[in-house]
């Protein structure tokens, strides 16, 4: 695909002082590159989508922001500070927070000590009650084991995990994987929430349309490393972003 005439990037509104940017992200998996001078912002309180198919670089992406896998060149910018040199758990100090594809709870831990595995970055004991207010669930269910939970269950698991550290951004992978559909619906309803009642910033990488549609303020569609169309919510073409996922 042409994506020269698709990109309307310069159709997309100013930020103003982004809270993420990410400048020129080159990163790669030994001498093969993955991501190809990748740039993105997001501002205070937006929710951001980026979209593709599997193998596109949206989890590379995701792992590179958050540490865990270095980059070859570029610079990452958090709230102006430069954090592109930073472990992995620094990132998470400063005030980003990330929950992988897959969830990757701990299963033999229970739901509470989950959660608590979130509360050292803030030097925090008791896990705050706005937590078990936005997932009821996980106070019912405290004393249950992480592994016995239902997929839907364990994905509201890590995500109070990851909010636990009370970030500035989250960065969300592919959340709706191996999830029912009304639970996705739930879990939209969710994330909206959080962003409106807190002005959390927040990405998230994904491939079910009907979900980004429902939650983004901003989507970006990611093709061979690289950042080939941006979209506000208001103005997006359904059928361009169809073909940039169909295979």
């Amino acid at each position: 695909m042409d994506t020269k005439s698709d990109n309307d990037v310069m159709n997309i509104p100013a930020l103003g002082t982004p809270l993420l940017d990410v400048r020129g992200l080159h990163v790669a998996y030994g001498a093969s590159e993955v991501l190809h001078g990748v740039d993105l912002q997001i501002g205070h309180g937006e929710i951001v989508v980026l979209m593709g198919r599997n193998g596109m670089g949206k989890t590379t992406l995701m792992k590179s922001l958050i540490g865990n896998l270095p980059i070859r060149e570029g610079s990452i910018f958090l709230d102006g500070k430069q954090i592109t040199y930073l472990p992995a758990y620094k990132r998470v100090e400063v005030g980003l927070a990330y929950v992988p594809q897959g969830r990757m709870i701990f299963p033999t831990m229970t739901v509470k000590e989950n959660i608590e595995t979130g509360l050292f970055v803030r030097r925090e004991k008791s896990v705050p009650e706005n937590l078990y207010d936005i997932f009821p669930v996980l106070r019912e269910m405290g004393s249950r084991r992480g592994g016995n939970l239902s997929g839907g269950q364990q994905q509201q698991l890590a995500i109070a995990r990851a909010l636990a550290t009370r970030p500035k951004v989250l960065l969300l992978d592919e959340p709706t994987e191996g999830i029912q559909p009304s639970i996705i619906l739930e879990m939209a309803h969710t994330l909206k929430k959080i962003r409106d009642n807190s002005g959390l910033s927040i990405m998230v990488s994904e491939q079910v349309l009907s979900f980004a549609l429902d939650i983004a303020d901003r989507i970006l569609v990611i093709e061979g490393g690289n950042i080939v169309h941006q979209t506000t919510k208001a103005n997006v073409d359904v059928d361009l972003l169809t073909r940039f996922l169909s295979v």
